[in-house]
């Protein structure tokens, strides 16, 4: 098993693939807070072990090992999140953090019975797909809030950042996954959008609307 550092930066590499950004040095320190030439280094590490690779087009990518064991990170952590809100009752604001911890140390047989006690959950509390043992996930296309047009609706399928003041933030205007949301008026010039939510309207800027991912409404 790879170091808890490793496998911090394995999975935030694989979050900055999935959102198709072209990831360097610098963008990986922002990500997790470090200097450019202490991401730099981890980098270097990370090709060595064969979980990465460099490319012109792409920046640094994952491999299919380093993918792996992203993956297998990244779904004891929201096994871990699911566990922590429908069991032991914490708020979805407060989870992230504590499944930070817990998915370095989670034995496979004591992640096998958490994933039974929740009765193979789909998702994370912030609507993330729990990727199964093989990393597989089935996620549902979806757009961003901010891409909606006056009229459109949707229901909202996750939320992007798990920070815990946009989540709690969100949590005020009852936006969270399998809420709908329908947009009454966009301002322009990168304005904010009018969203109705629960019989309630309220002002969303752009920045937030980014991190809200909605899918279409089953009618």
């Amino acid at each position: 098993m790879e170091s808890p550092i490793v496998q911090e930066y394995l999975e935030a590499i694989y979050k900055i693939q999935q959102e198709g950004r072209k990831l360097g040095s610098t963008e990986l320190g922002k990500e997790l807070a470090v200097s450019p030439a202490s991401a730099t280094e981890m980098m270097d590490r990370l090709v060595g072990k064969g979980l990465a690779e460099r490319s012109r087009d792409r920046g640094i990518s994952l491999t299919r090992k380093g993918r792996k064991a992203a993956l297998d990170l990244i779904r004891k952590h929201r096994i871990s999140e699911r566990f922590l809100v429908d069991v032991l009752g914490m708020d979805w604001k407060d989870v992230h953090e504590e499944a930070c911890k817990l998915e370095h140390v989670l034995s496979p047989e004591v992640e096998s019975r958490m994933e039974a006690l929740l009765k193979n959950a789909d998702t994370c509390p912030h609507g993330h797909p729990i990727p199964d043992r093989l990393g597989r996930t089935a996620e549902a296309p979806a757009r961003r809030l901010s891409s909606l047009k006056r009229n459109e609706s949707g229901v909202i399928a996750k939320i992007a950042e798990e920070r815990r003041d946009l989540l709690e933030y969100l949590a005020t205007l009852g936006m969270m996954p399998q809420v709908s949301v329908h947009v009454e008026q966009v301002a322009p010039f990168d304005g904010p959008l009018l969203v109705r939510v629960k019989g309630a309207s309220y002002a969303v800027g752009r920045e937030v609307a980014e991190k809200i991912w909605v899918k279409e409404s089953v009618k």
